[in-house]
């Protein structure tokens, strides 16, 4: 049996837009494809999305001198409109992003850390794409 604590981060952001759009702009791959990155260094040439469970969804990503990529890959475990998205990567980590309405919109992230890798770098990737988001988010509107 396995009894590993698994370490637990998060992020969120305060987004002044309608709760229809943070939901859209988050799920559409065109859009994601426009927001998914840390910084300018990066970027997301391709981007598949079928968010329902069970459905599965991958994001290239890169950086744009060619010198690191992955693709961030899972499945849906939970989808509820306007609300919650939970799903497991490919690697058996969990993720759980809540979305509360209001003015201005609430969006918290909360996953299990890749042990291979420090914490607080991932942390901040994670914020940063959040804040990311954030700003085409008050770029679309």
């Amino acid at each position: 049996m396995n009894n590993i604590e698994k370490t637990t981060l998060s992020a969120e952001i305060e987004i002044n837009a309608p709760i229809e759009k943070v939901w859209a702009l988050w799920s559409t791959p065109e859009d994601i494809m426009q927001w998914n990155t840390p910084d300018a260094n990066w970027h997301t040439p391709h981007a598949e999305n079928d968010l329902r469970p069970g459905g599965q969804f991958l994001f290239a990503m890169a950086l744009k001198d060619g010198s690191l990529n992955f693709d961030f890959t899972g499945t849906y475990d939970e989808v509820i409109a306007n609300r919650l998205i939970a799903y497991t990567l490919n690697d058996g980590r969990k993720s759980t992003i809540h979305f509360t309405a209001g003015n201005p919109v609430k969006l918290v992230e909360i996953f299990e850390a890749d042990d291979n890798q420090p914490a607080a770098m991932q942390q901040q990737f994670c914020q940063a794409v959040l804040d990311g988001f954030k700003r085409y988010v008050a770029e679309k509107s």
